[in-house]
C-alpha cells in the first residue's frame, strides 16, 4: 500500500459531501472519463442469482449505484439507501422520483457503522467509493455482516492501486494533480478532492481488504479488479447458518 504523510481525518466528512453534493454527480463522470458509470453497472454483474431481493447500499450519496442496480437487474425487488450527508440524498430523492422509482427505492440518513436494522434482514449489501471514508472499516463490515441474511452476499466497489508500475504513476500523478485542480475549478471545494487523493492512497486495497471481509466471517471473498486496477470490485457471502 503507498501511503501519503498523514491519514486524512474521515470525522465529519458528511459536511464536505453536502457542500458538494449538486455538483457530485457531474464532477464523477468528468473526472472518471466516464468509467464511474461501467464501474456502477458492473457492480450488478455481482448479484446474486436469486429473484425478489431486498437490497440495501450503504453511502449511498446521490443513489447512483441503487439507480443502476435497478434499471439493469430484475433480481432487485426493493432497496434501501442510507448515507450520513443529507443534501446528498436531496438530490437522490429528486433523481429517483423523476425516473419513478420511488415506490421501491428509500433513501435514509443512516451510519455505516451504526446500521439501523435488525440483524440477517437483507439479501445483498453494496457500498460504492464508500467504505474508505468511514472511521472504523472493521466496524463497518462487521455491520455489514450482522445485517444480511445468511447466505446473502456483500458487494464493495472502491478505488485501488494499479499494480503495474507505469499506469500507477499515471494515476498518482493524475490523483495528486490534475484531479484537486479541476474538482475545485468545477465544485468550488478544493479540500474535497484533495481530501479524495488521501484517502485512497491509504485504504488498504487488494488482498489486504480481502482479509478483513474474511476476519469478518464472510466466504468465498473475491476481488476482481477494474480499468488497470483503478478500481477493485470485492464481493463475500454470509455463511448459511447450521
Amino acid at each position: 500500500m503507498i501511503k501519503t504523510d498523514s491519514q486524512p481525518p474521515r470525522a465529519g466528512v458528511s459536511c464536505m459531501f453536502d457542500r458538494i453534493a449538486k455538483r457530485y454527480d457531474l464532477l464523477n463522470h468528468i473526472l472518471s472519463l466516464g468509467q464511474d458509470i461501467f464501474w456502477r453497472k458492473k457492480v450488478g454483474t455481482f448479484l446474486p442469482g436469486r429473484s425478489g431481493q431486498y437490497l440495501l447500499d450503504l453511502a449511498t450519496g446521490t443513489g447512483d449505484q441503487l439507480l443502476y442496480l435497478m434499471k439493469s437487474s430484475d433480481k432487485i425487488e426493493k432497496a434501501v439507501g442510507i448515507d450520513l450527508a443529507a443534501e446528498m440524498l436531496t438530490v437522490g430523492r429528486e433523481k429517483i422520483r423523476k425516473q419513478q422509482l420511488d415506490n421501491c427505492i428509500i433513501l435514509e440518513e443512516g451510519d455505516v457503522e451504526n446500521i439501523e436494522y435488525r440483524d440477517n434482514t437483507f439479501d445483498t449489501v453494496t457500498i460504492a467509493f464508500g467504505i474508505r471514508n468511514v472511521t472504523d472499516v472493521k466496524q463497518s463490515i462487521s455491520e455489514m455482516y450482522r445485517v444480511l441474511k445468511p447466505e446473502g452476499r456483500v458487494i464493495i466497489l472502491e478505488f485501488s492501486i494499479p499494480e503495474n508500475r507505469f499506469m500507477r504513476r499515471i494515476y498518482l500523478f493524475y490523483f495528486r494533480y490534475l484531479l484537486p485542480q479541476i474538482g475545485s475549478l468545477i465544485s468550488g471545494d478544493e479540500y474535497a478532492y484533495r481530501y479524495l487523493n488521501k484517502t485512497v492512497e491509504t485504504f488498504p486495497y487488494g488482498d489486504k481488504f480481502c482479509n478483513l471481509l474474511t476476519l469478518a466471517g464472510f466466504k468465498k471473498v473475491s476481488m476482481y479488479p477494474q480499468t488497470f486496477g483503478i478500481v477493485t470490485i470485492y464481493h463475500g457471502d454470509k455463511p448459511r447458518q447450521m
